[in-house]
């Protein structure tokens, strides 16, 4: 059995993943956190999603290693914010707890204090900005083209529901890293963010990349590759997240036997990178 923890238990993700969990015969939601002093405190976290009680009772940020050190999961899952999933993947490293991590926004210097807990604390990880499997397998369908046709235009758009605070999304970003390294170019360098006003003729090495929120949208990612009398786009729509969580369930039975102080991805979960 792997006992699992969820933060954000009582959001959009965090509620679907647990209902998820609780579908499967070989796992086990031992701990639900959620954002410190929060109303639902002390509640039991399957009467405030819905589904009645489950045993498990909602328990504050602050409160973190303490449940983590009573409950022991084997794996934690965090669908929160950046600023809030550094502490938490720190706190969950020093407790010897397996990470699960499909929290987008990271900055480069957040990013390199995560990968650095993980490997001093010796624990197995699986950080992702998408977990759904049709979406990593645009990835790698991403990277074979930018590699047989790299010398169209590149363009991103993505849409997501008004809620979502960052922009552009992780996966948009991810798809732009992919298709940058590919062509040997520093995404930083040549990444451009909207266009607007007198900006002059595209250059042949920039990749746009524009964001749209609006509405419930889950989740749309285009690609386009556009060359002299053609264009090739690659789409990737979201019906719903729990395209997202079955990822989820997939990356928690992979994260328990894979490389300890290592970060793997969804490529890894599904033998994309092989």
């Amino acid at each position: 059995m792997i006992n699992v923890a969820v933060t954000g238990a009582c959001g959009r993700m965090g509620s679907k993943i647990i209902k998820t969990i609780l579908e499967q015969d070989d796992m086990k939601v031992v701990a639900a956190i959620e954002s410190p002093n929060n109303q639902f405190e002390g509640k039991d976290v399957g009467e405030v999603i819905g589904i009645g009680e489950i045993g498990v009772k909602v328990t504050g940020a602050e409160n973190l290693r303490e449940v983590l050190q009573s409950t022991k999961p084997d794996v934690l899952v965090d669908f929160t914010i950046a600023k809030a999933a550094i502490n938490t993947i720190k706190t969950s490293a020093e407790c010897s707890v397996n990470l699960v991590v499909g929290t987008t926004g990271f900055s480069d210097e957040q990013m390199t204090k995560i990968v650095s807990s993980i490997e001093k604390n010796d624990i197995r990880a699986i950080i992702a900005p998408n977990m759904a499997v049709g979406v990593n397998v645009f990835f790698k369908v991403l990277k074979d083209l930018a590699s047989i046709i790299g010398d169209y235009d590149v363009e991103i758009i993505e849409a997501h529901h008004r809620h979502k605070k960052d922009a552009p999304s992780g996966t948009a970003v991810k798809a732009a890293e992919i298709i940058a390294t590919e062509l040997n170019r520093n995404i930083d360098e040549v990444g451009v963010y909207g266009r607007k006003g007198l900006v002059g003729e595209r250059t042949n090495e920039e990749i746009g990349i524009h964001a749209v929120r609006g509405g419930d949208i889950v989740g749309d990612h285009t690609v386009i590759f556009a060359g002299e009398g053609e264009r090739l786009e690659i789409i990737h729509r979201a019906h719903s997240r729990q395209s997202f969580v079955s990822g989820v369930i997939k990356a928690i039975r992979y994260v328990v036997t894979a490389k300890k102080g290592h970060v793997s991805d969804m490529g890894d979960v599904l033998g994309l990178n092989q």
